[in-house]
């Protein structure tokens, strides 16, 4: 830590850059778990630097993604609790580059906030460096940006930034997908990270948080504020494990714009995804946002995930392998729908 860079201007202006240098030396020992053999400096330079292991791999294609948690940060700091939402930004990125075959390799985290508070911080880069162990993804970097009287003291906004590897003939190629292929479901954890200014308005979490922390019979005895914080399951290792073993056709990570937005994104013009919607096993949680708001079905599924994290297509012959080994690794996964000729891309009924 410097003992040497301090500004009692800056300071009286509302950025304490000492607490910036404490907060970063709390925050090495959860960075220091997702080391691996890439890495090759410390935290702390200007940039992060990884070295390639190109061994095996012909042609190398570096796979970028970059996103946030959208307005779930507004339920970290509504419970206080900041250990978790960083898991979410990882997910958020590792599930859309494992969609096209990648292995993530590294992650940077940027982190906006009103008032750096070095424990606070730390603990959100916690959750960070959870999510990139259960990627596998190395944490090289990040910045913490102090805003004061940009946002309220209280506030943060975290967004996050992954790389990965996939040699090119291994990109994940939906032209192979074909009539009779199958829909095979990878079950969520809950709403993950997106619906959640819906989620507000429907529970008025803006003006009752308090009811936010009511336990609920529909949720098993959980409260709101406890379901809705829940992290977004990361399907990197499962995934990695599936596509090296059978033909992995398409793969869809279920985000915002829920099964009508993203299960076409992996289909080819021509065909389309008939999902039987009554083998989706629908979370409560959604039951919930359903009747408390009174959103139609449609919009349900045109919003959240549903209980579905991500979909995957393969042959009909493949069906058994595939979910025998999405189950040893450890996804509760089921099949849900069939690939046919149309040219709506996504049938739901």
């Amino acid at each position: 830590m410097s003992t040497q860079s301090k500004s009692e201007s800056y300071a009286a202006a509302g950025v304490d850059i000492t607490a910036g240098y404490k907060a970063v030396e709390l925050m090495k020992k959860h960075i220091a778990r997702t080391k691996n053999e890439g890495c090759l400096d410390d935290v702390g330079g200007f940039g992060g630097c990884f070295g390639l292991n190109l061994a095996g791999i012909e042609e190398p294609v570096l796979v970028s993604g970059t996103d946030g948690c959208g307005t779930k940060v507004k339920m970290a700091i509504l419970m206080d609790k900041h250990d978790t939402i960083g898991i979410d930004a990882v997910a958020m990125c590792v599930n859309d580059i494992i969609c096209c075959g990648a292995k993530p390799l590294f992650f940077l985290d940027y982190i906006a906030c009103g008032k750096n508070i070095p424990e606070k911080i730390a603990s959100i880069v916690s959750g960070v460096a959870e999510g990139c162990v259960q990627s596998g993804a190395a944490l090289i970097g990040g910045e913490t940006a102090e805003h004061p009287k940009m946002m309220p003291e209280e506030e943060y906004d975290l967004a996050g930034f992954a790389v990965g590897i996939v040699d090119k003939k291994k990109i994940l190629d939906n032209k192979k997908m074909a009539e009779d292929d199958v829909v095979i479901a990878l079950a969520s954890s809950g709403v993950h990270s997106n619906g959640f200014s819906l989620c507000r308005k429907v529970f008025d979490i803006d003006n009752n948080p308090k009811s936010l922390y009511v336990a609920c019979d529909e949720l098993d005895g959980k409260s709101i504020a406890e379901t809705l914080l829940t992290p977004t399951k990361i399907y990197v290792k499962s995934i990695l494990a599936l596509i090296e073993k059978i033909e992995v056709k398409g793969i869809s990570h279920i985000t915002g714009g829920g099964f009508y937005e993203n299960i076409p994104r992996s289909i080819p013009d021509g065909l389309g995804a008939v999902i039987d919607k009554a083998s989706v096993k629908v979370l409560p949680i959604f039951n919930l946002i359903a009747k408390t708001g009174n959103i139609p079905e449609r919009d349900m599924f045109n919003t959240y995930n549903m209980g579905v994290g991500m979909s995957v297509v393969v042959d009909k012959d493949d069906v058994d392998t595939a979910l025998e080994i999405l189950k040893s690794n450890g996804e509760d996964a089921y099949v849900i729908g069939s690939i046919i000729k149309s040219d709506d891309k996504i049938i739901i009924k």
